[in-house]
C-alpha cells in the first residue's frame, strides 16, 4: 500500500547496467615472483651448503640479479599489460631460475667449462626480448601483417647453419669467433606466427572445400598448398642439417595447429600416421638416427660389450638414484652423463638431485605454462590470435614432450633444449619472446571481456 504524498521513482530507462570490473591481480603475480626467486636462491645456497659446507659467496649477487630481472619484468607487464595471466611471468622466472642454479651445480665438476655466467647473460637478453615485446607490441594482431616476412625470415635462419661445420653430427649452429647461436630456436616462434596467419585466413576452405577421400575431405590444392610447401621445405631443411628433434617439433607444431583451424580429427590421425612412417624411414637409413634408435632399444648394450654405459644409460641410472625425494642438490653423479648433461641431459640431472618429487613439480609447472597458453587463446574472439596462443603453447608441449621422453627411454633420444632449463641461449631467449606473446595475447583476451580497447 502507497501512503500518501510518497515520491515514485521510475528506473531510468538508458540507464547502464553496472558492469563487474575483472581484477588485475598484479599483486598475485608480483608475490608469485618474490617465491620464485627466493626458491631460486634456495637452491643455490643449497647447493653450495652440500658441496662446500657454506652458503656461495655470490648468493646475494645471483639474487639480486634475477630478482631485478623478475621486477623490471614485473613493472613493464604492470604498465603495458595490466590484465594479463598472472601465472606466465613467475612459472617463467622460476624455471628459468632452477635451470641457472643446475647449470651452476654441474658448473662445479667442470671447472674448466663454466657456463652458467653466461646462461645468466643469455637470461637477460631474454628478459630484455620480453621487456621489448610486451612494451612496443600494442596488438598482437598486427604480427598478422607480417606473416609472409615471418615464413622467409625463418627459412633464412633454417638454411644458414648449412654454410658452417657440423657440431656433434648436425648442422644446426652458426658459430662465428666463439659465439653461437641456433637459429632453429627463432625460426619456431616466426613460423608459429606464419602458420596461424594463413590457417586464419583460410579455415572455412580449410574445412569445407574439396574433395572427399575416404573419411577425410581434403581442401584444394589452391588453398593447402602453400602451407604444406612451407613446411616440406623446413623439415626438408633440418633433416638435411640432421637437426631431427627440430624437425618433428615442426612437424607436430604444424598438425596441431591444422587441426585447431579446421575441427577435423582426422588430420590428427594423418600426422600421427606420417609421423610414424617418417620416423621408421629416417631410423633405418640415417645412420646418426639409426645409432639413437639402437641405444633406445638397447640402451645397456654398451655394458654388456664392455664399453661402460652410453649417455643414456647413465641418465637411466642418474633417475633411478634419485628415487622419490632425490640426492639433494649437489650430491648427484650425473656429470658422468658426459657433454651434453647441461643441455640435452639436464633433466637427468634434475631427477636426481630432486627425485619423482621435484621432477613431478617441474613436470606441473610446464602444464601449467602450456594450460595458461591454450586458455588464453581460447578466451579470444579473433581466430588469429587464437591460433597463435595455442601454437606457442604447443611449442612447450612438443619439446617437453620430445626431451623427457628421450632422456627417460620413452622414445628415441633427440637433441634439443629443455625449456628454460637447458644451457643454451638462443632457447633461452626465444622461450622468453614466447612467454611475451601470451602476456600480450592474455591481456587482449582479458580486457575484451572488462570492455576495454588495446591499449
Amino acid at each position: 500500500m502507497m501512503h500518501a504524498g510518497a515520491e515514485v521513482i521510475a528506473p531510468t530507462a538508458d540507464a547502464p547496467a553496472p558492469v563487474a570490473r575483472l581484477p588485475r591481480r598484479r599483486g598475485v603475480e608480483l608475490s608469485l615472483i618474490v617465491l620464485a626467486v627466493l626458491l631460486s636462491v634456495f637452491g643455490y645456497c643449497a647447493v653450495g651448503l652440500a658441496r662446500n659446507g657454506s652458503v656461495p659467496p655470490g648468493a646475494a649477487g645471483y639474487g639480486a640479479g634475477l630478482g631485478v630481472l623478475a621486477l623490471l619484468a614485473h613493472l613493464t607487464v604492470r604498465l603495458r599489460a595490466p590484465y594479463a595471466d598472472p601465472l606466465l611471468l613467475p612459472i617463467g622466472v622460476l624455471l628459468n631460475g632452477i635451470g641457472l642454479v643446475l647449470i651452476y651445480r654441474l658448473d662445479l665438476e667442470t671447472p674448466g667449462d663454466q657456463a652458467a655466467p653466461t646462461q645468466l647473460v643469455w637470461s637477460t637478453l631474454g628478459v630484455a626480448l620480453f621487456v621489448f615485446v610486451v612494451a612496443a607490441l600494442r596488438d598482437h594482431r598486427v604480427l598478422q601483417r607480417y606473416a609472409y616476412v615471418c615464413v622467409a625470415a625463418a627459412l633464412v635462419l633454417l638454411t644458414l647453419p648449412i654454410l658452417f661445420p657440423a657440431v656433434n653430427g648436425a648442422r644446426i649452429w652458426i658459430r662465428i669467433a666463439g659465439f653461437s647461436i641456433q637459429p632453429g630456436e627463432f625460426a619456431k616462434v616466426l613460423l608459429a606466427v606464419f602458420f596461424s596467419a594463413y590457417l586464419a585466413a583460410n579455415r572455412t576452405a580449410l574445412a569445407h572445400a574439396g574433395r572427399r577421400i575416404w573419411f577425410m575431405q581434403l581442401p584444394t590444392g589452391r588453398v593447402l598448398g602453400p602451407v604444406v610447401a612451407i613446411w616440406l621445405l623446413s623439415v626438408g631443411v633440418l633433416v638435411l642439417e640432421r637437426d631431427l628433434g627440430t624437425s618433428l617439433l615442426f612437424f607436430g607444431l604444424f598438425v596441431v595447429m591444422l587441426y585447431v583451424a579446421t575441427g577435423r580429427i582426422g588430420w590428427t590421425a594423418v600426422g600421427l600416421l606420417l609421423a610414424s612412417l617418417g620416423a621408421v624411414a629416417v631410423g633405418r637409413l640415417e645412420p646418426h638416427v639409426h645409432s639413437r634408435v639402437e641405444d633406445w632399444l638397447h640402451p645397456f648394450a654398451s655394458i654388456a660389450a664392455g664399453e661402460g654405459p652410453n649417455q643414456l644409460a647413465q641418465s637411466l641410472f642418474s633417475f633411478a638414484a634419485g628415487g622419490a625425494f632425490g640426492t639433494g642438490l649437489g650430491r648427484g653423479h650425473s656429470v658422468l652423463i658426459g657433454f651434453a648433461v647441461k643441455s640435452d641431459f639436464i633433466l637427468a640431472t634434475a631427477g636426481e638431485e630432486l627425485g619423482l618429487a621435484g621432477l613431478s613439480a617441474l613436470f606441473l609447472l610446464y602444464g601449467l605454462l602450456v594450460e595458461r597458453g591454450y586458455r588464453a587463446g581460447l578466451a579470444l574472439r579473433d581466430p588469429f590470435g587464437r591460433l597463435l596462443a595455442v601454437g606457442l603453447a604447443s611449442i612447450w608441449a612438443l619439446q617437453v614432450f620430445v626431451i623427457a621422453g628421450g632422456v627417460t627411454g620413452l622414445i628415441p633420444l633427440t637433441g634439443m633444449a629443455m625449456p628454460f632449463l637447458a644451457q643454451g641461449g638462443s632457447s633461452v631467449v626465444t622461450n622468453w619472446a614466447i612467454v611475451a606473446l601470451l602476456i600480450r595475447i592474455s591481456d587482449s583476451a582479458r580486457r575484451q571481456y572488462d570492455g576495454k580497447a588495446a591499449p
